[in-house]
């Protein structure tokens, strides 16, 4: 068997399970379009990275070390103001991919990331990425189209919270992680999302007590059951629909 070693924290994995890291950039629904001999250099290139419950991964202003995915747990993305509030970007749960935008402008990371839960990642090196890039440059299309869904989904979140109620920025929060990460309840086809009740509060700018009373409406009004810890949602179209200021009140 391999050693591990430990850097910087992190425990590193000297011969990654490619299998496993090609099955990760699958599940992203903005990865998976990629040439398949491009999955397989991706994977090759990935090292295995665990993380203890909040448990820095990276700060703002620190330089770019790669592209990363989220195996198992969850990374919350993050900025602490100078009275020491917190305002959550997002928290990106299993399948999803992050830190490209540093990868690609070499300018240092934008949030803090924290691990929620023991966490588990694997990490492409930036160096890797770029010698990639550099041989098959007709890559970048790919990668440019993520880029820019990241900037349309920040736009719409400055605007939701200008014009929207919280019920109906709620509705849109929750479909937006069923929609990015495409978790499913075990035995159903049922989007699961492992959201806290206080992250969702911190995501809109809201208390936890307040997200907590609007759950409480959309499961009685049978659109998603909240579950230890988990939000399965029933009706995407109530909620839809709800996001949409269609329905006031659910």
């Amino acid at each position: 068997m391999a050693e591990k070693r430990t850097v910087n924290h992190f425990t590193v994995s000297p011969a990654p399970e490619t299998a496993v890291f090609r099955g990760l950039l699958l599940r992203n629904r903005w990865l998976r379009d990629l040439p398949a001999d491009c999955l397989d250099d991706m994977a090759a290139l990935a090292r295995r990275r665990q993380l203890d419950d909040g448990q820095l991964l990276h700060a703002k202003d620190d330089p770019a070390d790669g592209l990363y995915g989220v195996v198992s747990g969850s990374i919350k993305v993050s900025s602490t103001g100078l009275d020491g509030r917190e305002a959550v970007l997002t928290v990106l749960s299993p399948g999803s991919w992050f830190g490209e935008i540093s990868l690609f402008d070499g300018l240092p990371r934008t949030h803090d990331a924290h691990a929620s839960g023991p966490t588990e990642l694997v990490m492409i090196p930036r160096r890797g990425f770029q010698e990639l890039l550099e041989r098959r440059p007709e890559l970048y299309p790919h990668f440019m189209r993520l880029l820019c869904r990241r900037i349309r989904l920040s736009f719409a979140m400055l605007e939701d919270s200008a014009l929207l109620p919280l019920s109906s920025r709620l509705a849109k929060r929750l479909l937006m992680h069923a929609h990015n990460y495409e978790q499913t309840d075990q035995g159903s086809n049922q989007a699961t999302i492992q959201l806290s009740q206080e992250s969702l509060g911190l995501m809109l700018n809201s208390s936890r007590q307040s997200i907590n009373k609007l759950l409480k409406r959309l499961e009685q009004a049978g659109w998603i059951r909240v579950h230890y810890g988990q939000i399965v949602i029933l009706d995407e179209a109530g909620l839809a629909s709800l996001a949409r200021g269609e329905v006031t009140d659910c």
